[in-house]
């Protein structure tokens, strides 16, 4: 039997590698790796912009010897797009109600002000530093989860860079390798529609009947679909 390849788990905005535990739970034979995004932290002047989660994600994949899958979730999507695009060792990008972005766009220059139901407050660090954080992230981030454990998750929850969603990509990392979109379909962050347009881009599309963070909902269901991927 061929062996797994490992797998790399993106966080999106506000997250950290602590939101996948759930999932990493369920996938005890898999080599999986996380990587922290600099965009995200609890110091508004210290937060990096999009380039700089970029390069962390490229060192995340570098450090893999042998294939990997990357799957970026949310905003994650956009430093995942920018940073492997020449990664020789990539195998396939999956985009988890994620930003599958071209050259030139950015998060929100394709959402806009039209962001039903998401609102963030934009605040400044004593110190310099944008950043955003959500008013509402139970019903937001967190519709169909367990109320205690998604007020576990919204305790560890951590400033956004306001910059990193509103720089454009250089590269499109999905035009250099195969991609697979994870459409959530009880999404209130990032809207069905949306995630529809850009699942064009993918060469698959699966779908999961979740809110925005299926992998403290519905861990179990995601790592099979993410073991279907791993496969390929």
């Amino acid at each position: 039997m061929t062996p797994l390849p490992a797998l790399l788990l993106v966080h999106g905005a506000w997250h950290g590698p602590w939101a996948w535990q759930r999932l990493i739970e369920q996938l005890p034979d898999v080599d999986v790796h996380t990587v922290a995004l600099p965009s995200t932290g609890s110091d508004p002047a210290a937060l990096g912009n999009l380039y700089d989660d970029a390069a962390a994600v490229t060192t995340a994949v570098a450090a893999i010897d042998g294939p990997v899958v990357v799957l970026a979730h949310s905003y994650g999507g956009h430093p995942v797009t920018q940073a492997v695009a020449s990664a020789g060792n990539v195998r396939r990008l999956v985009y988890l109600a994620a930003f599958q972005l071209d050259v030139g766009e950015a998060p929100h220059s394709i959402m806009g002000d039209d962001m039903p139901g998401l609102e963030v407050h934009v605040g400044m660090g004593e110190d310099g530093g944008a950043y955003i954080e959500l008013t509402d992230p139970v019903e937001i981030l967190y519709g169909d989860l367990d109320p205690g454990l998604a007020q576990q998750s919204v305790a560890q929850l951590r400033f956004q860079s306001l910059v990193a969603v509103t720089q454009p990509l250089t590269e499109a990392a999905w035009r250099h390798h195969p991609s697979t979109y994870l459409i959530c379909e009880a999404d209130s962050a990032l809207p069905p529609s949306v995630q529809e347009m850009m699942a064009k881009r993918a060469e698959r599309v699966r779908r999961i009947q979740s809110s925005h963070s299926p992998f403290l909902s519905r861990p179990t269901e995601l790592a099979g679909l993410i073991r279907d991927e791993l496969s390929l």
